[in-house]
Order: structure tokens, then sequence, then C-alpha cells
């Protein structure tokens, strides 16, 4: 059955996150599809041998479930892009933003179907052109059709989750898609990019991923978050260091295939369209050292132009924090 949370019921929502502690003993964690190193980790177990706890992996389709599951408590760290942590801070959701994932580039692009007969932008007027509503590709595609001076209400915009475009474009349903992995290396087969992340990043609509936590939890648990954190920046570390090694064939890229669905050719190159930023770069001013919290609130003002958000906050640096990339730098994995 399809999931989707309207801003009324996602509002509703928020409004338990006050309330709702952490009511299970073990350590629940929201991911999603996206192509990216914590991958590996994650399938070979080394956060619970860091962490020293047991960790329940869910998997979710878009970011506003992850974000739905952690309002409800049900969800303690969870993994979003900047679209719907936008909208969830903006409307108060007590998170904290502690590590970029992902600065997203090539990886989620706008792919139009071969025979659409779309060939440059202003062919999309009249077409139908799917994207999960409140993520970062749904952000991404109003922000080029913002660029590209077409009004959105010209252009038939359907709410899908990854899965849910896979198969729609499999029987000819969409003439289009802005979407992630798995289903951007699907689609591609039988498409062509009209435009990428990168490429409306460039335009003024950057996005990226990041892990957050529940303020409630990482205030009570902030080794968890700390040693989280050390396991992911040091999957970047490898990656970064030995690109050329994750090949189609790699253990790395077939572990990462089997999580999320997507087939091992199409990893390489997904992989080759993100940055995973280390220690340094997390730190600095660009990213968690103030460049993070402008970067919510310039998507934050683009939703609100887009009746997307009610309201733009004044200041959201509350909502993200170095501590723990900080700590991570000392931290000793595998100790309680």
């Amino acid at each position: 059955m399809k999931r989707t949370f309207s801003p009324r019921r996602l509002l509703a929502a928020l409004t338990l996150a006050g309330i709702a502690g952490v009511a299970q003993a073990d350590i629940t964690l929201g991911y999603q599809t996206g192509i990216d190193p914590t991958k590996v980790p994650q399938a070979d177990g080394t956060y619970e041998k860091a962490i020293g706890e047991k960790l329940d992996w869910r998997r979710f389709n878009s970011g506003p479930e992850v974000i739905a599951a952690i309002a409800s408590g049900d969800v303690q760290l969870g993994n979003i892009g900047s679209s719907p942590l936008a909208a969830a801070t903006s409307r108060g959701l007590p998170i904290v933003a502690f590590i970029v994932s992902a600065q997203i580039n090539a990886a989620e692009a706008l792919v139009v179907r071969n025979g659409s007969k779309i060939d440059k932008p202003e062919d999309l007027v009249g077409k139908t052109i799917a994207t999960p509503f409140v993520s970062t590709s749904h952000y991404s595609l109003l922000g080029a059709l913002k660029h590209w001076k077409i009004d959105p209400a010209k252009v038939k915009i359907v709410n899908l989750n990854p899965s849910e475009i896979a198969a729609a474009w499999r029987r000819g349903d969409i003439d289009g898609a802005f979407v992630w992995s798995p289903a951007l290396g699907e689609i591609k087969k039988s498409g062509k990019v009209l435009t990428d992340a990168a490429e409306v990043g460039q335009w003024g609509a950057p996005t990226f991923e990041v892990w957050v936590a529940r303020k409630d939890f990482a205030e009570k648990h902030p080794e968890v978050i700390a040693k989280f954190a050390k396991v992911s920046l040091d999957s970047f570390a490898d990656y970064n260091a030995h690109k050329a090694e994750w090949t189609a064939d790699s253990e790395q890229v077939k572990k990462i295939a089997r999580l999320t669905g997507a087939d091992p050719k199409d990893v390489p190159e997904l992989l080759a369209g993100s940055a995973f930023p280390e220690t340094k770069e997390q730190l600095s001013s660009a990213l968690l050292g103030g460049g993070t919290a402008k970067d919510i609130a310039g998507t934050a003002a683009f939703l609100k132009e887009q009746k997307r958000v009610p309201t733009v906050l004044g200041d959201y640096s509350p909502y993200v924090s170095a501590e723990y990339v900080r700590q991570a730098e000392s931290v000793q994995v595998g100790q309680r």
C-alpha cells in the first residue's frame, strides 16, 4: 500500500514529538536506499560492534516517512535529505543533524523517457513527472523549473516513492522522474538525463543528506551518536581513498547492492554521483560549522515560497551540531 504524508498528517505527527519518548530498549534507525559508503558497515554489523548495542535497521522509501517515524518516537536516528530536514525543523521537530552523509551531485537526476518527446526543458509542460514529495529530488525538480522559468502548475507532478516510480516507468505511466537510486539506475537505461542535482545546486538549490537524531536521545546517549559518526566517517575515508577498488564485482559494492536493491553494475557510478565529506570538511564553516544551518534556511525559504512549509525560522543552528563529529575523533569504538 502506498504511504504518503500530507502536511496535515506530518504536522500532527510532529506535535507528538514533545511527548513521545524512546519506548524500546533497542536503538531503531531509519535508512533509505541512497547509494553511499555507510551501507558497507551497516551490512557488516560494524555499527553494532562499535556501539555495543543491538540496532534495529528499518528501511523507508523517503525522508518524510523517516521524519514521521522519528516524530512518533519509533525511530531514534534517521537518514534524511535537506528538503525534509528543512520541512521538519521549520515545524519545530526536536532533532539534531550530526553528520552530513552525502553532498548530492549526479546521484539524483531528472530523467525523461525515450520517446516522450521531451528534448528541452520547455517540453516538460503538460507532461507527467514523478518524484517523492518533500524529498531532495522534489526540491531539485522545483529548483530546476524555477531556473527554467516554467510554472510548476503547468507540469503534472505526481507523488511516487522510488519503487513506485520504477514500476510506473515500466508501465509507461510517466514521462519522466526526478529520483535517486536504485530507481535512477533503472530508468536511465531507457531515458536520458535532462539535469541533475549538481547542476540544480549550481543554479542556487543545493541538496545534501544528513543523519539526524532525536534531541532527547542524543542528549541522553551522546556516546552512541559519536560512535555512529565515527563508523560513518571511517567508511567515507575508506571509499575516498580506494574509489578505484569499489568496482561492480567488489565485496563493498555487492553489499551496497544487496541492501539497496540496486544493480551492482550501477553502484560505482552512483557512488561517484555524491561527495562524502571527511572529518575536517564536516567541521568546516561550509558544513557543520555553520554552512549546513544556512543551507537549511535557504531550503526552507524556497519551500515556503512553494507553499510547502508555513514559516521559516530565524535560526536553524540549534538543529545542527558538530559536537558528535568532534567526539568521534577520540571515541573508542567497540567499548560501552
